[in-house]
């Protein structure tokens, strides 16, 4: 029985009916992908790549129009959606590279032993569950390298993103790639547990909350057999050190925690401050955030900020500023609401030093939090002071303090004077504790698309048996 259920998509900026559809079966979609993807298995790597490459293609013939849809779905300004549809693009290439680096052939040839070979094999179906912040980029993160592996794809977009989703896949399809092959499961939280949980499915490719990774984790606990890639989110430190470029630190403290409107797992969430720069430090940060621009994705001037998601999210954002005022914070730019019935909030800063228990939460918009300390090893201590582990940032300090730093934060990404976002797509992506389960995306994304396989070979069966037999005579 088909499900008649309509998903809607509004735009954040306005309100308006973006985009609507039948929620999908999962059932079928799954059918269908398992039937599909023997054949592309055997396809020549060549094959695929080629096909991979023809996808490219097709999004740059469609660059402008596909970041105009993802701009208004999501609502971060034009500027970004173009960027996200670079880096579309750009992913191809980089898992052709990781592929051959990653998963590549071996052989090793001893005349009396055979050929000692190493070669990998794809999973299967695999569930690739993709979030609304960069609903294209990040969900073409495992896609890509997934079907470079030879491995069949079913997406399941955000349910606040639905359109995005299906507009990427279209244009695997129309690079001549079979639609069972990479296929988009249309619904909410009910048919992505229905994926996730599925049997015909070899492995789920995730990256969203913590609390839903956590949900998949225990679901899929008792079967070993389906790989399972977590990228989850972060309570990500930046600390700031002595440097006497206070200009530049503020502006890579800001980039990071109000890029995409703190709608980054990478964004920085706290901002650890030795005590004698405070005061510095403050002014000159809150002085450029209140410079920032807060629009529409088509405003001109261009915004720096877009709104946040949804009302919900915003009212959830307001709920979170309130309890951490009414519990020892100390506003130094208010979170505002210019208008109640859109999401667009203003970037918020908030001095939690004298707070007796910091929420040890990911707070997932533009409120960034300020803690105070006296020396270096507070600082990295305040700085792991989390059950995450994503990003983290020292900006200024020596480089003993960068050496000191860099080998005592808990993080699976750790910078010296670069932002906390913004990671490249040729390194490893990923991060530890409730951040992820030590299977970093991007770069590395190959090594969870296929498993390893090893042989040991020879055309004729050769065999002598010595100890322990007794004489044939």
């Amino acid at each position: 029985m088909s499900d008649t259920r309509e998903l809607v998509s509004y735009e954040p900026a306005t309100n308006a009916e973006l985009w609507r559809g039948k929620h999908g079966d999962v059932d079928d979609l799954v059918d269908r992908a398992r039937r599909a993807w023997p054949a592309w298995a055997a396809e020549p790597l060549a094959k695929r790549i080629e096909l991979v490459r023809r996808f490219a293609n097709e999004v740059r013939k469609d660059q402008d129009d596909f970041a105009e849809l993802i701009a208004r779905e999501t609502g971060k300004p034009l500027w970004e959606a173009r960027t996200e549809v670079e880096a579309v693009i750009a992913k191809v290439e980089i898992s052709v590279s990781a592929y051959a680096e990653r998963t590549g052939q071996r052989k090793l040839d001893s005349a009396l032993q055979g050929t000692a070979a190493l070669r990998h094999k794809p999973h299967g179906v695999m569930a690739v569950l993709g979030p609304y912040n960069f609903p294209a980029h990040l969900p073409n993160g495992h896609i890509v390298p997934a079907l470079i592996a030879g491995n069949a794809i079913i997406l399941k977009p955000s349910e606040k993103t639905p359109a995005v989703g299906e507009r990427l896949l279209t244009y695997f399809n129309r690079a001549g790639i079979p639609s069972a092959l990479v296929q988009c499961l249309i619904g909410g939280p009910e048919e992505g547990k229905a994926l996730v949980a599925h049997s015909g499915v070899d492995g789920v490719l995730f990256t969203g909350s913590a609390q839903v990774g956590i949900a998949i984790n225990k679901k899929l606990a008792t079967n070993p057999g389906k790989i399972v890639a977590l990228e989850m989110g972060g309570n990500n430190p930046i600390v700031l050190w002595d440097t006497p470029k206070m200009s530049d630190a503020a502006t890579l403290i800001i980039q990071s925690a109000f890029t995409t409107a703190g709608q980054r797992c990478t964004a920085a969430r706290r901002l650890i401050v030795k005590s004698s720069m405070y005061d510095e430090a403050v002014e000159t940060v809150k002085k450029l955030a209140s410079r920032i621009i807060v629009g529409a994705p088509f405003d001109e001037p261009q915004p720096f900020m877009g709104p946040v998601i949804d009302v919900n999210t915003a009212d959830q954002l307001t709920e979170s500023f309130l309890y951490l005022l009414s519990n020892g914070g100390k506003a130094i730019s208010h979170l505002r609401r210019p208008q109640e019935d859109l999401p667009f909030l203003s970037p918020a800063i908030i001095d939690t030093t004298a707070m007796k228990e910091r929420p040890d939460v990911e707070l997932f918009g533009p409120i960034l939090q300020i803690i105070k300390v006296d020396d270096f090893d507070q600082a990295i201590a305040e700085a792991n002071n989390t059950r995450f582990g994503l990003s983290a940032s020292l900006i200024g300090g020596s480089p003993q303090q960068y050496n000191r730093f860099w080998a005592n934060i808990r993080a699976g990404i750790v910078n010296w004077n670069r932002p906390t976002n913004g990671a490249s797509s040729a390194a490893p992506f990923g991060g530890i504790g409730l951040s992820g389960n030590h299977r970093p995306a991007a770069f590395y994304a190959a090594d969870y698309c296929a498993y390893p396989v090893t042989s040991t070979e020879m055309e004729q069966p050769r065999a002598s048996v010595g100890v322990g037999f007794k004489d044939a005579g």
